[in-house]
């Protein structure tokens, strides 16, 4: 059975000694009292949570999966509405959210901390929470005074859980095609009708309510996504006091068999006139959809970076313990019939990629977290703007970058284990069987990559990635200088002016044939992504050299991991630019007929 601890020196080192969060905090008046003391120490509960309540049952909730029990009833595995039960009664859904409906008013940054060590404990388990928190953050940018009254405590204290119902049989990214449809009634309320297919977290046993955020057509909205409408579809409908009234016309009709994430109820729901609540103005629903979307591509990058921090975890402690063969330059252990496998370079290149991967989005998680932070509470207009900003271009890195390496961490710790990785009681299997998802919901990768190049790069002529580069060359202004530092910054340059040079190639090209944008763009977020890395593992470095005469072995094998970084992971830029400045003729010129 796969074991796992909580990285708290790992996670430390980030928020405290690359990112410094408490002296940010400082210039952020609703934060300026959160210190590191009170940071670790929410970090330390909650990793105890995660190993002692949510790990134990991973692996059978897997192995049982949730139960469809007919008329839209459903059941979660063994010990989870009992983790959820401890889960609220210790506070812990209220950790960032808004003071005034409930909430603790920490710093996001200290949520994403936890986030991550929830999904390397239980992926399946803590996608109930983190979609729950996502329709939070949705009513709470769009909801009415009179909506977030009503839900907002809710949702907060735990008593009720949230979903997201974009997608249908026939439509999936592609929204405007939706035909959900919703008819208004006299009393401002709305019947709506229409199925949508995989609903995670959409029909269980965990809590009192299940509050769907909809997406549906009002009759005279106009096509395409700009006809589009949320509403609020609760399971079971509150009366104005927030007791429970009557069950809705809202029912999980099946649940879906899936590849992974058993323990999490993926449902196809059935509404068959609905009462719903419109959330915004009519015809603006993606608008606000677009909050819980956001939120949910960030989640999805961290339920990866929570796989490969597990992943990583037990690909070392078998490495040590596995005995196979000899060491090539000499036995190692001579007194054992053979030396540990962790004595092979092969061994020893697929533990390390798992480490620079992990630590490194680590960094690039935090980091766009404490840019949310600085979004929501910096007291400078144009700080908050450009944080916004920022984060907007990061999000789909998060999501599409980290969870292409979370799914790699993933296969490398079923390869180290060997036969034993493809074993189901050793816990590898379903690590790469819950990381393969977070590549395709959310928007696939492919959307991400999109997304990245076409609406967050092209669109603003550079200016947001612009930015990012003024932070690498201030970088370059402080060390650049260095001996020590040379290996580090120097490849980041290179690695920069490369960059704007692709960008403007494509940029230029996609003015004559819109198809340059997608032939290039999955190989250059990827580029982005390590550009993003190159930086964030500079940094560490730099921390971890000013701390290397301290005769600690944490900032040595930081240092060997940035090393490995530099020498091994980042080249892979290399082939990958000259793939993207490929163009888009040999990916369209073929009949599709002919395929």
């Amino acid at each position: 059975m796969p074991g796992y601890t909580p990285p708290l020196r790992d996670m430390q080192f980030v928020l405290h000694e690359v990112l410094d969060v408490e002296s940010a905090f400082k210039a952020m008046p609703s934060h300026a009292e959160t210190g590191r003391d009170l940071i670790d120490q929410v970090i330390e509960e909650g990793g105890k949570f995660c190993a002692e309540v949510l790990a134990p049952i991973n692996r059978s909730g897997d192995e049982e999966g949730c139960r469809y029990h007919g008329d839209g009833v459903v059941t979660t595995p063994t010990g989870f509405k009992e983790a959820w039960q401890q889960f609220v009664a210790a506070g812990w859904p209220a950790l960032a959210c808004d003071p005034e409906y409930g909430g603790q008013g920490l710093p996001h940054v200290v949520q994403t901390a936890f986030q991550e060590m929830l999904n390397s404990a239980n992926q399946a388990w803590t996608m109930y929470p983190g979609l729950t928190h996502g329709a939070y953050e949705c009513l709470l940018n769009h909801g009415t005074p009179e909506q977030k009254s009503l839900y907002l405590p809710r949702l907060i204290g735990g008593a009720w859980t949230g979903t997201m119902c974009l997608t249908e049989p026939h439509c999936g990214t592609d929204l405007g095609m939706l035909r959900t449809r919703a008819e208004a009634l006299a009393d401002g309320s709305y019947r709506i009708t229409g199925t949508k297919i995989f609903i995670s977290s959409g029909e269980h046993d965990m809590a009192e309510n299940i509050i769907h955020l909809v997406l549906a057509r009002l009759p005279d909205a106009p096509q395409g996504t700009k006809g589009i409408s949320l509403f609020i579809v609760p399971k079971v409908v509150p009366n104005a006091d927030g007791t429970l009234g009557a069950r809705n016309g809202i029912r999980c009709a099946r649940l879906e068999e899936k590849m992974g994430i058993h323990g999490n109820s993926t449902c196809v729901m059935d509404l068959d006139g609905a009462l719903g609540w419109l959330v915004g103005e009519p015809n603006k629903g993606l608008n606000a959809m677009f909050v819980m979307m956001n939120a949910a591509r960030l989640g999805v990058g961290m339920q990866s970076l929570g796989l490969m921090e597990a992943a990583y975890q037990n690909s070392v402690a078998y490495a040590r313990e596995r005995l196979q063969g000899r060491s090539l330059s000499g036995p190692k252990q001579p007194q054992q019939p053979a030396d540990p496998i962790i004595v092979h370079p092969d061994v020893r290149r697929m533990l390390l990629t798992q480490r620079a991967y992990t630590e490194g989005c680590r960094a690039l998680a935090y980091w766009a977290s404490l840019l949310i932070d600085r979004a929501l509470s910096d007291p400078d207009a144009d700080e908050r703007k450009a944080a916004h900003e920022m984060v907007s271009m990061l999000t789909p890195v998060v999501k599409a970058f980290i969870t292409d390496n979370g799914f790699l961490t993933a296969n490398l710790g079923m390869q180290v284990l060997g036969g034993h990785g493809y074993i189901r009681e050793w816990g590898m299997e379903q690590y790469v069987r819950d990381a393969r998802i977070n590549m395709i919901y959310e928007g696939t990768n492919t959307i991400q990559s999109l997304d990245l190049l076409g609406r967050k790069v092209l669109s603003n002529n550079g200016a947001t990635l612009r930015r990012f580069g003024e932070l690498v060359r201030e970088l370059v202004d402080s060390d650049g200088h260095r001996d020590d530092m040379a290996e580090f910054i120097n490849p980041l340059v290179d690695l920069g002016q490369k960059v704007e040079k692709l960008t403007a190639e494509i940029g230029m090209k996609a003015m004559r044939n819109a198809d340059e944008v997608g032939a290039a763009a999955v190989d250059y977020l990827r580029v982005i992504g390590h550009l993003l890395l190159s930086y964030w593992w500079a940094r560490m470095a730099k921390v971890a050299l000013a701390r290397s005469g301290d005769g600690d072995p944490f900032y040595e094998a930081k240092l060997a991991t940035a090393r490995f970084y530099f020498a091994k992971l980042q080249p892979e830029t290399a082939a990958l630019i000259r793939s993207a400045r490929a163009g888009a003729a040999t990916l369209m010129e073929l009949d599709a007929r002919l395929f």
